[in-house]
């Protein structure tokens, strides 16, 4: 398999994605009565998963079958300003900004779908029957969530959610087509590891709002110095594994890639806003510390799936590793519970934990 890289087309790609994901994780700053309600949890799951879902839709085509040619590049300046679309339309009050939300994720979806039409007419054999698949059954998903437009209330929702749900399937169903297309490993690990960069930029964001929330007192220097640690831990870990410890060359569908890298998103996008909260003291003790150590858990379980699958065999990390790392957070979170902590104290077991986890993974 000839080697792929990046187009310079791609990374201004990811560029309309930073907004998105940092409206995304805004939602988690809204606090009530000492708690993220259940209302922004949800609604930050149901806009965060669009989002991911529309950049995989595109980087795992371009994975495949991209060329940096001129028709290739018309569709992704296509898809560009309809996500610039569904960024703008992203929003607490969901309701008011359905219309131009819809219009811009099913545009992009929709582009997508119809490069894999065009594409099957180019190709041969395995390749030509995967580009058939996804060109014919992303449709499903992408006609199911269109009828929402026709409803309103939760009916609206739960429609256009089955369509996403349906087009999430999608790639799971057609495995045995996938197996036969394999996927570019090294390009796909490359660009999900860019998407990553622009999650910690989130962390990064939340220790600029510590340092400017106290006018640039010891301790929010103190607290932003520890939080920048913590970031340098996550980084650590899992750029030295991508970099150094995964079999790029191994030939695969690269579903644990792609499904596995939602759920690492997710927790980093909630790390991200548990620094900012954590320093503000906006949360209630007890669900601040159920939501940080929640969304560590959360990190740590994902990366080390994915990590399982695509590292080398005798650098694959051992059962107990994992065990003693997830003792290390329970013990910690236990303590925490029955003997109340400041804070910086907590955001500086968090940093002490990352550099564990990047110790010992990496």
């Amino acid at each position: 398999m000839h080697e792929k890289k990046v187009t310079w087309l791609e990374l201004f790609y990811d560029l309309l994605f930073v907004a998105a994901i940092s409206k995304a994780t805004h939602i988690l700053l809204h606090t009530e009565h000492g708690t993220i309600s259940f209302e922004h949890l949800s609604k930050f799951i149901l806009i965060f998963i669009p989002i991911w879902w529309a950049w995989v839709g595109q980087s795992v085509y371009n994975n495949r079958y991209g060329r940096d040619l001129a028709t290739h590049r018309i569709f992704m300046i296509l898809q560009l300003f309809f996500v610039l679309i569904m960024t703008a339309s992203l929003n607490v009050d969901f309701d008011s900004y359905y219309v131009p939300f819809f219009v811009g994720y099913i545009g992009s979806r929709a582009l997508t779908a119809i490069q894999y039409l065009l594409t099957q007419n180019k190709e041969k054999a395995n390749r030509k029957e995967t580009a058939r698949f996804f060109g014919t059954y992303f449709w499903l998903g992408i006609l199911l969530s269109s009828f929402s437009l026709f409803f309103d209330s939760w009916i609206r929702y739960a429609i256009l959610y089955a369509g996403i749900a349906v087009d999430i399937l999608v790639p799971l169903i057609g495995r045995k087509h996938l197996v036969k297309t394999p996927i570019h490993t090294a390009h796909l690990l490359e660009r999900f590891a860019l998407f990553t960069l622009i999650l910690l930029g989130e962390s990064v964001v939340s220790m600029l709002s510590v340092l400017q929330s106290d006018e640039m007192t010891g301790s929010s220097v103190l607290f932003a110095a520890m939080a920048f640690v913590l970031v340098i831990g996550i980084w650590w870990q899992y750029f030295e594994n991508v970099e150094k410890k995964l079999d790029k060359s191994k030939k695969t569908a690269g579903q644990t890639i792609i499904y596995g890298h939602l759920f690492i998103y997710l927790s980093l996008s909630m790390i991200a806003a548990s620094i900012q909260l954590l320093y503000l003291n906006q949360l209630e003790y007890t669900f601040m510390l159920i939501f940080l150590f929640g969304s560590v858990l959360l990190y740590l379980w994902s990366v080390m799936f994915v990590l399982h699958a695509y590292r080398f065999k005798h650098l694959q990390p051992r059962v107990k590793t994992v065990i003693l790392l997830t003792g290390v957070l329970a013990a910690l979170f236990l303590l925490n519970l029955f003997m109340v902590a400041s804070p910086h104290v907590i955001l500086g077991e968090m940093m002490i934990f990352f550099i564990l986890f990047a110790r010992t993974t990496a």
